[in-house]
């Protein structure tokens, strides 16, 4: 990949020392919308040095299977703010989400994605919706950790840390206090996921303890989408994990009016990455239809971040009165209220020709002019007590949980068979023989007096007698105590 080195500095603001920045014009319609982007800041007045790289299909196609080869990463790494444009990602084969390599090297753990209506210009049933989404964008299951174990079984590991936890959750309610929010609402599912959902959960009420001036609650996060995207009203700020994240911020993107006009910063504790949320539409790319407005809003993002709020300022409301005023492109235009259909080129005038005028009726924003970023600090803990009380070991099986379980016995020695599990539902001992069972088997042993310690030594025993009768196993997991609470869930119906 070659990384185009040069700066260049853009407007004729204040007096500042340019801001170096990574840009990436992308796929598809991206280098339309990256553009137009340019454009505006630049008659805006952003002080910025731009180094621009290349990325996504044309790298992947190289045979570079992360879309982004080295020398880009230097650029990343030397100017830790990164603009990209929507890039493809081919389907199949061993090629992974650039976005996810991207925010997870670099530490990019806050997706904050602002998702208000534009009403009565964009057309939405929820005229008063003014929702932001905090999403958790390292872990949960897009840690990525994957295996196929069986002929019929394939597992995706889901992965919380409690410093992951705390960061965002911490993260959402400085952003509240920082924009003046009055609410953080929690959504997770730990009424099922107890461990890290809980975790995520837990983490948040004791955050939310911090920060007694901002309001909090929580969602089982099903009954939360729905009241989401019937109410979106009632919520603010809404902090989740990862996929929750990254499914509702597009719900709420598209109830607020469309996801073409949504953008989002990756943010995190050195470097961060401003981006639309949509993807790359490569159908529309060379016609000059795109919308620009989801990469323009997320360089708004860039620009408050990097200490240029007067001009995110200047952008934003210049924006705002463009939609106000009815020029609108393809994707928004509704002759009831649009006044004129542009394209993307022309849409980008229409937002220069009016930096400097604020919205009449929308409501006109007001960035701090030089603030810091936003900085998550989490302080260690010490570590608690930890003692292995048994193992759950994983095997291949085709045949009755009967007879599974009567072999798992027989090599159980100085072990206890507490239970056999298939796909999380307890089938031995007293299964139920209605319940529909796969090849993959979850076997519990723990010491024959509960809770007693289980050594190293007898677990790899045990693993010899299964291997020696036919029972090898795919994989194990430690059951262990954490200051004497179980770190390990419960089969369904043990």
């Amino acid at each position: 990949m070659t990384t185009t080195s040069a700066a260049r500095t853009t407007g004729a603001g204040p007096a500042r020392s340019p801001v170096p920045i990574t840009v990436a014009h992308g796929d598809g319609i991206g280098p339309e919308i990256m553009d137009a982007t340019l454009r505006v800041l630049e008659a805006a007045g952003a002080a910025l040095a731009i180094e621009t790289i290349e990325i996504g299909e044309a790298v992947y196609n190289r045979g570079v299977s992360a879309g982004i080869a080295p020398e880009s990463w230097e650029s990343l790494h030397r100017t830790k703010v990164f603009l990209k444009a929507p890039i493809t990602t081919p389907q199949g084969g061993g090629f992974k989400s650039l976005n996810v390599t991207v925010r997870k090297t670099l530490g990019l753990f806050a997706n904050v994605r602002p998702c208000p209506s534009y009403a009565p210009y964009v057309a939405t049933k929820h005229p008063g919706m003014d929702v932001v989404v905090v999403r958790e964008n390292e872990e949960d299951l897009y840690a990525g950790i994957e295996h196929r174990q069986t002929d019929e079984v394939v597992q995706t590991l889901k992965l919380f840390s409690r410093p992951g936890c705390e960061r965002i959750n911490r993260y959402a309610f400085e952003y509240a206090r920082r924009y003046g929010r009055r609410k953080v609402t929690c959504f997770t599912k730990d009424n099922i996921m107890k461990l890290s959902d809980g975790l995520f959960h837990r983490v948040f009420e004791e955050v939310a303890a911090d920060y007694p001036d901002i309001e909090h609650e929580h969602w089982i996060v099903d009954i939360g989408a729905a009241k989401l995207a019937d109410t979106p009203e009632a919520f603010d700020v809404v902090v989740m994990p990862n996929l929750y994240g990254d499914i509702l911020s597009d719900v709420a993107a598209q109830i607020a009016g469309s996801v073409g006009l949504a953008g989002s910063a990756n943010v995190g504790t050195d470097a961060a990455m401003f981006e639309a949320i949509h993807g790359s539409a490569p159908r529309r790319a060379g016609q000059n239809l795109a919308n620009p407005s989801g990469l323009l809003l997320a360089a708004v993002q860039m620009l408050v971040h990097i200490g240029q709020g007067d001009v995110a300022t200047t952008v934003h409301n210049a924006w705002l009165r463009t939609i106000e005023d009815g020029i609108h492109t393809y994707d928004i235009y509704d002759p009831e209220v649009s006044r004129e259909k542009v394209g993307t080129r022309e849409f980008a005038d229409a937002v220069i020709a009016r930096l400097g005028t604020r919205p009449e009726h929308l409501k006109a924003v007001d960035y701090p002019a030089s603030a810091e970023p936003i900085r998550i600090t989490v302080a260690p803990r010490p570590p608690a007590r930890k003692e292995q009380v048994g193992v759950d070991v994983f095997v291949e099986h085709r045949g009755s949980a009967e007879e599974l379980g009567r072999r798992l016995e027989a090599e159980a020695g100085d072990l206890r068979l507490v239970m056999v599990s298939n796909r999380g539902q307890k089938v031995y001992p007293g299964g139920d023989p209605s319940t529909i069972t796969t090849d993959h088997w979850r076997c519990r042993f723990q010491a024959p007096t509960e809770g007693a310690p289980v050594s190293t030594e007898q677990i790899l025993a045990l693993l010899g007698r299964l291997a020696a009768a036919g029972l090898p196993f795919i994989k194990t997991e430690g059951l262990y105590t954490f200051d004497g609470e179980p770190g390990f869930s419960l089969g369904q119906g043990q």
